[in-house]
């Protein structure tokens, strides 16, 4: 996305709802920030928005999942994509012959990093499922697509396959191309995605001989775990792999806003589902910092703000003020956070049978952009260097061009029946100095230039901009739109031209609707 000359981008939306008093508050007096432009700034990457999850290897072979793909480059940072499945027998991996010996088959393999190489997006590779031939007793997983969660019987021929694989990768993509993918071993062995007993000891096992047999393909390949759901097992992960000399090259975990505190943190205390993420990204942090390891990048391989499919979370507008939120708190914790997912091309409940279930992609079925892909495009607008401003109330950002850009958020939760936001409009006003022409001011303490500019255009996601889940509903809520009807969703996802807000002298105020977010440009 282009990104324009002294901008300001403002996320602005309402806190509370989780409790009642939070709500009241947002309805107080009108909040004030500042924001001093020359101020000296720290490194702010864009570690929400340049990796996503999906559903599984085989879907990325599909038009629909491409063409989602291209739709989300577009408006983010996206460099890497990963799912579940690569060894699962509709992909043809593995098989065995009649004597027992191991058969390879690289064809649909190719064909699914050869597709998201041809769209500019790298694999991080996650390794797994389990080929029926190395584990022909085990149980199927519930998942529509029934993986195998279980370890190989035979080790030997679990480590061939995994130093041909890599071995293949190297060969057809060459070395300095591979070596700038991850490789991570398997996909939340804590849960029900793992059936060895007892599930730890059995998975480390699985991750050491897997992490060696891809180094013996090759040392440059970047290998790690332990892809845990529920932040687990990265302090264990990071021990047994010191003491055992096996490599790590970063380690991996997974939470959700709906995580409970006692799977997460092991005790009932009280938290907002939209406080989890970033709490349980310090409880890793810290674990790390602990540990012998304490530099090893930590890759968030999945996050959302639900693991369920609950219309009225990932559907709706509340993604703008979650995700905010969510960016401010979990900063400079980790080296990615890979947002779960960016696509409704996704079959884990079996084939989509509504445009608008609850899905974790930021894209609808039909290719119909939902709020969350307005709101990855509008926080795309952030610049590169984080300036000062509470983590609660402001994510203020500088680009190199020297444009201000700034998030703000008054959260609030989705009503009971998730028919939208309830809660007043919040008002807050911006006093900025340091960008454009400017006279000597002094304000709160800053020795600051005072802002001439007279007006600043707005683009917002809220109920009227953006909102396809209004208008899908709107409309009827057909399960199979018409044609005529995508098309009107497609435009009701557009958020149209900007308004005009005047700037007085150097403050400039808005009013925001509950679970709004706006894009504020002042020239």
């Amino acid at each position: 996305m282009m990104r324009r000359m002294f901008c300001v981008v403002v996320a602005c939306q309402l806190m509370g709802g989780w409790a009642q008093g939070w709500a009241q508050e947002a309805s107080g007096a009108p909040e004030t920030i500042v924001v001093d432009a020359k101020a000296t700034g720290t490194p702010f990457p864009h570690f929400w928005e340049e990796m996503f999850g999906s559903g599984r290897a085989n879907l990325s072979m599909r038009q629909s999942y491409r063409d989602d793909l291209d739709r989300v480059r577009k408006v983010t940072d996206f460099r890497y994509v990963r799912f579940h499945g690569i060894f699962d027998d509709e992909n043809g991996v593995y098989s065995e012959d009649a004597q027992g010996n191991p058969v390879y088959n690289w064809s649909y393999v190719d064909q699914i990093y050869d597709g998201l190489l041809a769209h500019s997006i790298r694999p991080f590779v996650e390794i797994s499922f389990m080929p029926k031939a190395l584990a022909p007793n085990a149980p199927y997983h519930a998942f529509w697509y029934k993986p195998i969660p279980a370890p190989p019987d035979n080790y030997a021929k679990w480590d061939a396959l995994i130093t041909a694989f890599g071995r293949h990768l190297v060969d057809r993509y060459g070395v300095d191309e591979v070596a700038q993918w991850y490789f991570e071993v398997w996909n939340e062995p804590n849960i029900d995605f793992w059936i060895g007993k007892p599930a730890q000891e059995t998975y480390f096992e699985l991750y050491d001989h897997t992490a060696r047999a891809l180094k013996a393909a090759s040392d440059k390949i970047r290998v790690g775990g332990p892809a845990t759901a529920q932040a687990a097992w990265v302090g264990d992960m990071i021990a047994h792999a010191t003491q055992n000399d096996v490599p790590l090259d970063f380690v991996s975990t997974h939470v959700y806003g709906n995580d409970s505190t006692k799977d997460v943190f092991h005790d009932d205390r009280p938290m907002a589902p939209h406080q989890m993420v970033c709490a349980a990204v310090d409880k890793v942090h810290e674990e790390i910092a602990k540990s012998a390891k304490p530099q090893i990048p930590l890759i968030w391989s999945e996050f959302n703000a639900t693991y369920m499919n609950e219309q009225a979370i990932t559907d709706s507008i509340y993604m703008g003020p979650w995700l905010a939120d969510t960016i401010s708190k979990c900063d400079g914790k980790t080296l990615m956070m890979s947002y779960w997912s960016f696509s409704d091309v996704f079959e884990e409940q079996g084939v989509v049978k509504t445009p608008f279930y609850g899905g974790y992609g930021i894209v609808a079925e039909d290719g119909v952009p939902k709020p969350a892909y307005d709101v990855f495009m509008l926080l795309h607008e952030l610049g590169d260097e984080r300036l000062q401003a509470p983590k609660d109330e402001a994510l203020v950002t500088r680009r190199k061009d020297g444009t201000i850009v700034i998030a703000v958020w008054n959260l609030v939760e989705p009503n009971a029946q998730g028919s939208g936001a309830e809660g007043a409009d919040k008002t807050v006003t911006f006093d900025v100095y340091g960008v454009g022409p400017f006279q000597p001011q002094a304000h709160h303490g800053v020795a600051a230039l005072e802002i001439k500019t007279t007006r600043a255009e707005v683009r917002r996601v809220d109920q009227t901009h953006g909102d396809t889940l209004d208008e899908w509903r709107r409309i009827g809520s057909p399960a199979w739109p018409t044609e005529d009807q995508i098309d009107l969703l497609r435009k009701a996802s557009e958020l149209g031209p900007p308004e005009e807000l005047p700037i007085h002298g150097h403050r400039l105020t808005l009013t925001l609707p509950p679970m709004g977010l706006a894009v504020v440009e002042i020239k």
